[in-house]
């Protein structure tokens, strides 16, 4: 009995010293910012572990110029940029290596405590049967065949201890493996509390999600900029045919995480609702919307709950509340040319393109008066009113598709690969100008381009692909003596 007894201290308090080491030890990481200038000039450049255009949020830089005016570029890529750092990668590693190792430690100390307690209960009876042995064993002419029986039937009962004890065997050996474990568990950690400085990892996510929130608050605050940049695609989903549309809701106020997709740009009546974006990728739990008219092209927009769409061989702007699942509205775009009379470089009855931006909702189309120039028309969308016109200059049959970003209209050169926005024109001044932003056309035929103000990326649907852009705006901050 004395070796088990022993084995069993020796289990038990390698369990005591891991926990206690499992409970105090997990170290800590914060400290990634840094401030950077360059010598001789006023510019601090905040720098995050990739500062890079698609790697998350970053601030390029703030300089005070000769005119006293404050000129920063923010960008707003994808979220979730901490996550992205190898370091965090190792650390989620070793934590939820962590996790196995205690789960694993719990069980053992559940069984260990049950296996013990057995032993306990065993002891009277190993004790009775030693005795009865040692009796027997002196004074053999004492011992009866009933009393060889029950001795027999006590040594029986002691045999499942057998097994208790080889699992203890077992145990202790497992303990020095998770010894191992634990010490390279240990310098793993100190090598990323050297690397990321000793502070707390669940500070660092809290800080994290601080200066996320700051940085939205900044995009608000700052608003309206000019294009600048485009990001490389992301492929969201590949599905449904050459052409058609998806979006989610543009305004800005909005709470809705809904998505929509049309399949196709002649007589489709059939629009698919998913419940997020997440279930849109899967192409899972979603819903069928029947329009009581058919659309045409492809320029459809999602805009306070309603879907906004062009009825087939017509210029009437359609209304259709995704709620109520009903027609609420229907109005003729005064002279706007439809059924490929005026669609973009790529056709598919083009004619009219709704869409939306920080200020409302819009429709670019053109007419035979305008000579087959885009349009820009700022539409009231609880009536469907055309509050103001512009007319850019821009023949839109050399445009392959168009967008809008804070009152002005981007228009890229082409539909296919190679394509750039090329002209601009800015609603707010009645000014145009052309430009040379480049875009990787992934899949070489895009038949649908909007903005969506409220998640400030462009929505693309590419040959049958459903691909995201982020935008980079640059906005100047003037100062209180430009007022």
């Amino acid at each position: 009995m004395s070796v088990p007894i022993l084995k069993i201290g020796m289990v038990l308090s390698t369990m005591a010293m891991v926990t206690n080491w499992m409970s105090q030890t997990l170290p800590s990481l914060v400290g990634l910012n840094q401030t950077l200038a360059r010598p001789g000039t006023s510019e601090r450049i905040i720098s995050a572990v990739y500062p890079g255009q698609e790697e998350g949020w970053q601030v390029f830089g703030s300089v005070s110029d000769v005119e006293g005016k404050c000129v920063c570029t923010l960008l707003a890529p994808p979220q979730n940029l901490c996550k992205k750092d190898p370091r965090h990668k190792r650390l989620r590693q070793l934590t939820e290596h962590v996790q196995n190792v205690s789960q694993y430690l719990e069980v053992l100390d559940l069984r260990t405590s049950r296996d013990l307690q057995y032993i306990r209960d065993s002891e009277k009876q190993l004790i009775s049967v030693e005795i009865r042995v040692r009796s027997a064993h002196s004074i053999l002419h004492s011992v009866t065949t009933e009393g060889l029986q029950e001795l027999k039937q006590s040594v029986l009962k002691c045999l499942p201890l057998l097994a208790v004890l080889s699992q203890f065997r077992a145990d202790v050996a497992q303990l020095e493996h998770l010894q191992q474990e634990v010490e390279r568990l240990r310098s793993g950690l100190s090598l990323l509390q050297e690397q990321m400085e000793a502070y707390d990892y669940y500070q660092l996510q809290h800080r994290a999600l601080l200066l996320e929130d700051r940085l939205q608050t900044c995009v608000n605050t700052v608003g309206c900029g000019k294009l600048t940049g485009i990001s490389h695609p992301v492929t969201i989903r590949s599905f449904g045919s050459r052409f058609g549309s998806w979006m989610m809701d543009s305004m800005i106020l909005s709470s809705d995480n809904r998505v929509w997709s049309m399949d196709g740009y002649y007589r489709g009546r059939r629009v698919l609702e998913y419940s997020s974006l997440s279930d849109f990728t899967k192409g899972q739990n979603f819903v069928v919307h029947q329009l009581p008219h058919p659309w045409a092209g492809t320029g459809h927009v999602v805009y306070n709950g309603s879907l906004y769409y062009n009825k087939h061989q017509t210029n009437i702007i359609v209304q259709y509340n995704l709620h109520s699942r009903t027609v609420t509205l229907q109005r003729n775009l005064g002279q706007a040319g439809y059924n490929n009379t005026f669609p973009y470089s790529w056709g598919g009855s083009s004619d009219i393109d709704l869409m939306a931006d920080e200020s409302g909702l819009w429709a670019v189309y053109t007419t035979i008066p305008n000579g087959g120039n885009l349009v820009v028309s700022r539409l009231d969308p609880t009536t469907l009113e055309v509050l103001k016109s512009w007319d850019t200059g821009f023949p839109k049959r050399s445009a392959g598709e168009a967008f809008l970003i804070c009152g002005t209209l981007y228009v890229t050169n082409s539909h296919l690969a190679g394509a750039k926005v090329h002209f601009t024109y800015n609603t707010n001044t009645s000014e145009y100008e052309y430009t040379d932003v480049p875009f990787h056309n992934l899949y070489s035929h895009i038949s649908m381009l909007d903005y969506n103000p409220r998640e400030r990326v462009l929505y693309t649907w590419n040959n049958g692909h459903q691909v995201l852009y982020n935008v980079t705006l640059f906005h100047i901050i003037k100062s209180f003596a430009d007022t």
